[in-house]
């Protein structure tokens, strides 16, 4: 069985390989694309996300394709489907500290630290708070509450915060996906975690922003595609909202032109969240090991995406 992985993982996977396999270890795309043409199981993502979708194309035979990308965006999922490939993702593997961004992204929303550090930039000295919001008995949905969005819940829970998540069955303690809408004025915090498919797309347009809170904020740490962008700056600047803390915006890089980059009370964080640790190869380095021994044993894998749905 031909495996093909990136030279990156060797020193965290190899000890832990059964023996007999036929290994091959990559340091650039055109080795990937290369070396995965005939492979059965490959993990193929370390060049970028446009890059990674040029190896899994090439990957004609993959049994097996692993990654440690929680979002399969750049993927042809209907092509994937059809040569029968199963997908395994990296959810999970930085959760820990994309929940701890969108935690921040609401304190420095409360608190406008922003404002604070600009302040501090000019060495004055203020006697009064430019952000005077507290977490504490406020409001927050959490629309996707999977791995990320439980452990975002599971944290406001420690500030006060009442929490309600969103998933996709209305599993017990959260609410379905058609019953958040006539809710929105409820919240003071909306927190997307959800993935971008085509029934997500543009979720938060127009008249969601309109039925929210003039003082609520929104934190996105899902897609960009979540939000209808047009519609958030109109609702920003006419001050229909409070404002947003975006980690994920689209397209992604954003051009230095954007309106987004100007709008008043819209923070950016420029997709950082998954980066802002040092652990989350090394946990997916370890998921892998556990579903390569469960795919050679014909077990249950974790983290088995369902291509229809993309997530």
């Amino acid at each position: 069985m031909k495996i093909v992985l990136p030279a990156l993982a060797r020193p965290l996977v190899e000890a832990h390989l059964p023996a007999g396999l036929d290994l091959h270890w990559f340091a650039s795309l055109d080795e990937a694309i290369a070396m995965v043409a005939d492979a059965d199981i490959g993990w193929v993502d370390n060049n970028g996300p446009a890059n990674w979708a040029r190896a899994v194309a090439a990957g004609r035979k993959l049994q097996w394709l692993s990654t440690i990308y929680a979002g399969l965006d750049p993927l042809d999922k209907d092509q994937l489907r059809a040569r029968g490939t199963r997908v395994t993702n990296g959810s999970g593997v930085n959760a820990h500290t994309v929940a701890e961004y969108a935690v921040m992204g609401a304190l420095v929303a409360a608190k406008r630290y922003d404002q604070v550090v600009r302040i501090a930039e000019t060495r004055e000295w203020p006697f009064d708070a430019p952000g005077k919001l507290e977490l504490f008995e406020s409001n927050a949905l959490v629309i996707g509450y999977g791995t990320i969005g439980r452990l975002i819940g599971e944290r406001l829970a420690g500030f006060g915060v009442t929490v309600t998540g969103v998933t996709r069955t209305g599993a017990p303690g959260t609410i379905a996906p058609d019953a958040w809408r006539d809710r929105l004025g409820e919240f003071d915090w909306t927190f997307l975690a959800a993935p971008a498919t085509d029934a997500s797309r543009a979720m938060i347009g127009e008249a969601e922003l309109r039925a929210m809170k003039p003082s609520a904020w929104i934190i996105n740490v899902g897609r960009g595609e979540l939000i209808d962008q047009d519609a958030l700056i109109e609702a920003v600047t006419r001050r229909r909202i409070a404002g947003a803390f975006l980690d994920t915006v689209a397209p992604e890089p954003l051009p230095p032109e954007h309106p987004l980059w100007t709008t008043p009370n819209i923070l950016l964080s420029m997709h950082l969240s998954g980066r802002s640790q040092t652990r989350m190869f090394v946990r997916a380095a370890g998921l892998f090991v556990r579903n390569l021994h469960a795919f050679l044993a014909g077990e249950p894998l974790e983290n088995e995406v369902d291509l229809a749905a993309g997530y």
